[in-house]
């Protein structure tokens, strides 16, 4: 069963800015994601890379660098490590080693522009096989994807059986959607129209999907089988980093993302530092200490 990044909880968080008032005076109960005692993936995960269409070679080192940035405490905290290392924190999971495995460049579109779910699966495969193997399909700005934009960002799943794998998807939405999947760098779709941030490594696309790409990649390591911690049905989970949709700094509400760290000459927004001195704005993880929505800054 695959489990989407669905932004109709974005969608819907925006929507209750109009109750906030009312909310406010209401003490909400903490957040709880229900462990369902399935197996989570642990100890070295290697991450194979499917490209599907056509992707710069910066953009490519700017989704790269923020893999490899997982496990690396040599940035300046904030750090993506430091994100990274609330997964630690879950029941039976922890000590996950993210290691960038293969590549795989296919940039003639051997499926064509438009994609099904069964074909990202498909695609995912060519990554191969394994326990602690993630195959990560990422498509390019010009291939649509089933229910790309129109309900989900991205998705993870696992197959099952012998040749069994996890896998993710996460598309492009610089020019299909950026105001649903690649939010706050672009002005919302609904909601109120606060001016977007500046992406930290001046790409709309790959900074909004390094964001969807850290939501989906949370909720597989933590969720890997649709058994592990989640909250709701297993068909439509709020995981992770879905439980804490829109946030992305402290004192966010819907519309704003909560404050970050700003670049004093380009006037880009980020809150983690990355290895080769990328920088990332990275969203909001749950974590099982505190039941709260944990934010780097």
């Amino acid at each position: 069963m695959a489990s989407s990044y669905n932004f109709a909880n974005a969608v819907l968080f925006l929507f209750v800015y109009a109750y906030s008032t009312m909310a406010a005076l209401v003490k909400e109960p903490p957040l709880v994601l229900q462990y369902h005692n399935g197996a989570l993936l642990k100890g070295t995960v290697t991450v194979n890379l499917i490209w599907y269409g056509k992707f710069t070679p910066v953009q490519r080192s700017i989704i790269v660098d923020f893999l490899q940035s997982l496990d690396s405490p040599a940035a300046a905290n904030p750090s993506v490590s430091s994100w990274w290392s609330t997964t630690d924190k879950y029941k039976n999971g922890g000590d996950n080693t993210i290691v960038v495995g293969k590549q795989i460049l296919l940039e003639d579109y051997p499926l064509g522009k438009s994609l099904t779910n069964s074909q990202i699966v498909n695609l995912a495969a060519r990554g191969g096989y394994g326990n602690g193997v993630v195959n990560v399909v990422l498509t390019s700005a010009d291939v649509t994807v089933e229910g790309f934009c129109m309900s989900r960002c991205g998705t993870h799943g696992a197959t099952r059986g012998a040749t069994r794998f996890a896998y993710a998807w996460v598309g492009n939405s610089a020019t299909q959607c950026p105001g649903y999947c690649a939010w706050p760098f672009h002005q919302p779709l609904y909601g109120p129209q606060t001016l977007p941030l500046v992406a930290p490594n001046g790409d709309v696309g790959a900074d909004g999907m390094v964001i969807n790409l850290a939501t989906v990649l949370a909720g597989t390591v933590t969720n890997p089988y649709s058994n592990g911690y989640f909250q709701g049905p297993a068909t439509a989970p709020l995981e992770a980093v879905t439980a804490c949709t829109g946030i992305f700094g402290s004192g966010a509400y819907p519309g704003y993302a909560g404050t970050v760290l700003t670049d004093k000459t380009s006037g880009a927004s980020y809150n983690a530092h990355g290895l080769n001195g990328r920088r990332y704005l990275l969203p909001a993880m749950w974590d099982p200490q505190t039941s709260k929505c944990s934010t780097l800054v």
